[in-house]
């Protein structure tokens, strides 16, 4: 069954978007991730993004990247929900799909205003080719707080837990 999903874009309709929204004179925001199991810190870690400018675009991670970045068990939901999870938010404009496990060429297409990541990342843990994009493009850089205990992980230890219980 196919999802309709009209913030899911592909990158030539989402580097439109940006271009038409730039020229309102608008910031766009972009962060990225596996978004796995939606949850509290994700909420919290998008709200603060999308305060961060005008438009907030997520790259998400497909399942083929989430795979070689988490192992063969994940992710738990396919990209198509995960999507659909995301564009039910409304901080969320509009997010692309991405097969990579780094988000460079997506952040030289988008040429964002602002990049964030959850403050779990600092500057010399982002990946060294997305920053140098990033500074190619002059995109700012900003880190929203990381909310301890609300990682997709330790939420997926849990329900295990639960479930040995």
């Amino acid at each position: 069954m196919k999802l309709d999903n009209s913030k899911l874009l592909d990158i030539d309709t989402a580097v439109a978007r940006r271009i038409a929204l730039r020229s309102e004179g608008k910031k766009v925001v972009l962060t990225n991730g596996a978004f796995d199991l939606l949850h509290v810190g994700h909420i919290h870690a998008l709200s603060e993004a999308a305060k961060l400018g005008d438009a907030l675009f997520v790259a998400l991670n497909s399942d083929k990247s989430v795979r070689a970045l988490k192992g063969e068990t994940r992710p738990i939901f396919k990209q198509e929900h995960r999507a659909l999870l995301l564009s039910a938010l409304e901080s969320v404009d509009a997010i692309i799909l991405f097969d990579k496990l780094q988000l460079t060429k997506e952040i030289e297409s988008l040429q964002p205003d602002v990049y964030v990541k959850s403050g779990d990342y600092t500057l010399d843990t982002l990946d060294r080719d997305e920053r140098v994009a990033l500074e190619n493009v002059g995109a700012r850089i900003e880190f929203v707080p990381y909310l301890e205990g609300f990682s997709t992980t330790e939420m997926i230890e849990k329900i295990r837990e639960v479930g040995d219980g």
